[in-house]
């Protein structure tokens, strides 16, 4: 007996007559929309297992834009319900994205009918079993993210003096490039420590703009400027009993590094326009990317913020650094997003690990992850072979090259190829980069970009 109800959102009047005719053999009930302006009103009356949309529906547009917003307003109102783009070869990246935001596959036109069917027939198949048993929360978010420590002797000997630190309420500084996973090792020493029973708070400092450090950190309250319209909480109160996690500390500006030095010094904070002094009992962890003895002898990070957050000093290798990591790593990363993509996918081929251990990684763990997971999605076959892989090769330096660069030119290469790419769309560049706009603002300003 034929089940599932599939509604198809396409402005082509051929791909729909052709869809009307094929999917009725296969599937209970069939809808097709021209467009996507009623789209809501049909998903309540419908209630479709499976949407096939469209990515682009206004002749003049074509960047699939309309295709993600419809496929957000989908997930928000309705997450129990699949999702499947359908796009112009050239428009692949954007699918991708659209993976990335929670789609459950996509399709290529021209399409074949028989991989049309498959893919629409698993993602049915997926939304009645999240239906039956679907957990209210996002597994990614509720998971928490262990630090690999893989077979290199870096890392062996940075896990030893961690395992020894972890336990202790000594203050922690972590550096290393951007993506080489800062702020898991911060989880880890977390997990590992006597605060352990107690979330973590992370704050990412270079996200915050100036003028709402202090807020943001210690506090406010209500009426203590414009937009303060209630009390509110700072980080170090939030974080009170357990670890706060500063990420991107090289990036709070000077007049607030006084005062976060003042607050841990005295272990009290107050909040903007208040009084009043609150106890917090907190374990520091820090991290930044940037070099902050350089900072300190330039004048933009004060010495003695320096000394008090500078404890125990745990620097990451980059990865680069430590090649027998990167195969495993990305092993991992395959399982991962083979199960989350529904992909058939097991491993690399050998001419595929030789070129990723030949990549420089300026991206560290992060990029990788990123590139497997675009990988895995557009894989055909079970194993990801180099061919997924020739961009990156094409527009990242092999390890010779690496050692003429410092981080902050690499840092600094790295945004300007983004900007070109991407065309100054700063929204663009930032996610690429995997950073945040006011990161991003930072930076250009730093480098004058």
């Amino acid at each position: 007996m034929k089940k599932g109800k599939i509604l198809v959102v396409d402005d082509n009047l051929g791909i729909r007559n052709a869809l009307k005719i094929l999917l009725p053999s296969h599937f209970a009930e069939v809808e097709l929309l021209s467009s996507p302006a009623s789209l809501m009103s049909k998903l309540r009356e419908f209630r479709p297992e499976v949407v096939l949309l469209d990515m682009n529906f206004s002749t003049e547009v074509n960047t699939g834009n309309e295709g993600l917003f419809w496929l957000n307003e989908i997930r928000k109102s309705y997450p129990q319900i699949k999702v499947v783009l359908f796009t112009a070869y050239a428009d692949v990246s954007l699918a991708v994205e659209g993976m990335k935001r929670g789609a459950y596959d996509f399709l290529v036109k021209p399409w074949e009918n028989e991989k049309l069917i498959s893919v629409l027939t698993s993602a049915y198949k997926a939304s009645v079993v999240e239906s039956d048993s679907r957990d209210i929360f996002d597994i990614e978010a509720s998971e928490s993210v262990e630090m690999f420590w893989g077979s290199s002797s870096s890392m062996a000997s940075l896990k030893n003096i961690v395992d020894k630190v972890a336990a202790t309420e000594a203050t922690v500084l972590i550096t290393g490039e951007n993506g080489c996973g800062k702020d898991v090792l911060a989880g880890y020493i977390h997990r590992h420590s006597l605060r352990a029973g107690k979330p973590m708070v992370a704050v990412d400092a270079g996200a915050i703009p100036d003028n709402l450090v202090e807020s943001e950190l210690f506090g406010h309250i209500k009426g203590a400027y414009t937009d303060a319209v209630s009390d509110q909480k700072g980080k170090f109160e939030m974080a009170n009993g357990s670890t706060l996690f500063l990420d991107e500390i090289g990036n709070i500006p000077l007049l607030s590094q006084a005062k976060l030095l003042r607050v841990l010094q005295e272990r009290v904070v107050t909040r903007v326009g208040d009084t009043k002094s609150i106890p917090v009992n907190i374990r520091l962890i820090c991290a930044t990317n940037r070099d902050l003895n350089k900072l300190v002898s330039e004048g933009g990070f004060r010495e003695d913020l320096f000394y008090r957050i500078n404890t125990i000093h745990l620097m990451i290798p980059p990865l680069r650094e430590r090649t027998s990591d990167i195969v495993p790593l990305a092993e991992l990363f395959i399982s991962k997003f083979a199960g989350k993509y529904h992909r058939n996918v097991s491993g690399l081929t050998e001419e595929a690990k030789v070129l990723l251990k030949r990549l420089s990684w300026r991206g560290n763990i992060r990029q990788l992850q990123n590139v497997i997971e675009k990988a895995v999605i557009l894989s055909d076959s079970s194993l990801l072979d180099s061919s997924l892989f020739s961009e990156e090769a094409s527009i990242r330096n092999v390890k010779s090259n690496v050692d003429v660069f410092t981080l902050e030119e690499t840092e600094k290469q790295a945004i300007e190829v983004a900007m070109k790419k991407y065309g100054d769309n700063l929204s663009l560049v930032a996610k690429a980069l995997d950073i945040s706009r006011p990161t991003l603002y930072n930076k250009l300003k730093k480098y004058g970009i």
